[in-house]
């Protein structure tokens, strides 16, 4: 049977909204039409004027299965993006035992996590100097890609033995064959000698405080590195994709390359955007990601580029480390490197960027669906409320008023930077593909979907 949604509004230009019905059917969207609309044989499900939204893409998740179960499972990580009105997240091939650089290895992985499912995914593929260490590293990356891949990561700094970083000339020769096959590629951009030569200076000397570790990753190395790949989107022609920018200074150089008519694009993180340098001195360990959280003043040209388009999205870098144990080594050099984040990203977003006018809502949307949705080539299913497109729908309340509390929140290790903080707007249901697998009532019980209701979904052919 179909659904008609009534008594909801939908972002309309702007922060502009406007009353519709929307009809769902098959699981997708049939029909968009004004309100009291002649209903057919069709369920009513009354939204009550929630403010409905497209369910968000996040394009930057290690859900850490199989191989690193001990800090994500695919089950724990889905359950906390459905909880945080994401309908798709696709997830990093590098944080999985074998990683996603074969065909074998993505079917392996495939067959592991689909039963697991809350919501829709996408994989990352990847080429790493493990990889290319293969004669059929290059048939690898095509076969991949031909599978759906959404896009290919590799590491110009990379701490993993599994997953071992890539030099100029190793990066080149990748890049050249993305640009054949026609799929992205992401890139962690830091500059690895910067980094290793401060880093050993810093530790040979028993520096070991939070902007210790700072200082061993300065602006400077993500600016040299995304500098590098700027050259090399111009030499090869190639998609060139930064991920979780954190330096201002690499927004310009990023918004220079569209300038110039490079293919080059960008995304950053909410922690980039909430926090600084005097926070991670502070929250220690609990704040630790790479590349770290930088000044005030690169901050605010983060949330510059997310408004107006010099930076294509947003996505969390969702990556818990197993707590407290390997949050609190003793070591801040040894502490893990990562925090969560899919199910605090809409209402992060929601209140600290349009209730506080950094971003209107129109761009809201566009920096957690549409645009994430161009990227991956899904843009002709996910992304809008549509008709013919999915019936990905988040139901949002933007008045609600709550605090962050680690304990509450639905992924397997529960620690967050954002511990105490007021946000307004939450999300009290989500549908995809137009079956409803999260439901939070007002008396604060939940309801999910079972694992296995997401499907993988696969990048469109270009």
């Amino acid at each position: 049977m179909r659904r008609r949604f009534v008594n909801l509004k939908i972002p309309h230009r702007g922060d502009e909204t406007r009353a519709v019905e929307i009809v769902v059917g098959d699981g997708k969207i049939v029909a968009i039409e004004p309100p009291e609309s002649k209903a057919g044989d069709e369920k009513r499900t009354n939204l009550r004027g929630a403010l409905v939204l497209p369910g968000v893409i996040d394009g930057h998740v290690h859900f850490d299965e199989p191989g690193f179960t001990h800090r994500e499972t695919f089950e724990t990580g889905t359950r906390a993006a459905a909880a945080g009105g994401v309908a798709c997240v696709v997830d990093m091939p590098c944080t999985s035992l074998p990683p996603v650089t074969s065909a074998a290895n993505l079917h392996n992985k495939l067959e592991i996590v689909s039963p697991k499912a809350h919501v829709d995914f996408m994989l990352w593929g990847g080429v790493c100097d493990n990889s290319m260490a293969e004669p059929s590293w290059k048939q690898d990356l095509a076969e991949i890609a031909a599978e759906g891949v959404g896009s290919i990561k590799v590491y110009m700094l990379s701490g993993m033995d599994t997953f071992r970083d890539l030099g100029r000339d190793q990066l080149r020769q990748v890049l050249v064959e993305t640009e054949k096959l026609g799929v992205p590629v992401g890139v962690h951009a830091e500059d690895r000698e910067m980094v290793h030569e401060l880093t050993g200076w810093l530790r040979s000397n028993g520096q070991n405080d939070p902007l210790d570790y700072a200082a061993s990753r300065p602006a400077e190395a993500e600016i040299n590195a995304v500098t590098t790949m700027r050259a090399l989107c111009r030499e090869t022609g190639a998609r060139v994709h930064i991920v979780h920018v954190g330096s201002g200074r690499a927004v310009d150089l990023i918004q220079e390359a569209k300038s110039d008519g490079l293919p080059m694009s960008g995304e950053t993180c909410p922690h980039f955007l909430e926090f600084t340098s005097e926070d991670l001195a502070d929250k220690g360990a609990l704040l630790k990601t790479a590349p770290v959280v930088k000044g005030a003043v690169d901050r605010e040209r983060l949330w510059q580029g997310v408004a107006s388009g010099d930076l294509d999205y947003v996505a969390t870098d969702h990556a818990a480390g197993q707590w407290p144990a390997e949050k609190h080594t003793g070591d801040i050099w040894t502490d893990y490197g990562g925090v969560p984040g899919v199910e605090l990203m809409l209402p992060y977003l929601y209140s600290e960027g349009v209730r506080k006018k950094r971003i209107t809502l129109e761009r809201l949307v566009e920096v957690t669906a549409a645009a994430p949705a161009r990227f991956f080539g899904i843009d002709g299913r996910k992304g809008r409320l549509a008709p013919g497109f999915d019936a990905d729908v988040v139901v949002f309340d933007p008045d609600e008023k709550w605090t962050v509390r680690a304990e509450e929140l639905h992924n397997l290790n529960r620690y967050t930077p954002h511990e105490g903080q007021t946000f307004t707007g939450r999300v009290r249901s989500l549908y995809v593909r137009g079956r409803h697998v999260f439901h939070r009532r007002r008396d604060g019980r939940e309801r999910f979907a079972p694992p296995g209701t997401g499907r993988w979904i696969r990048r469109a052919a270009s």
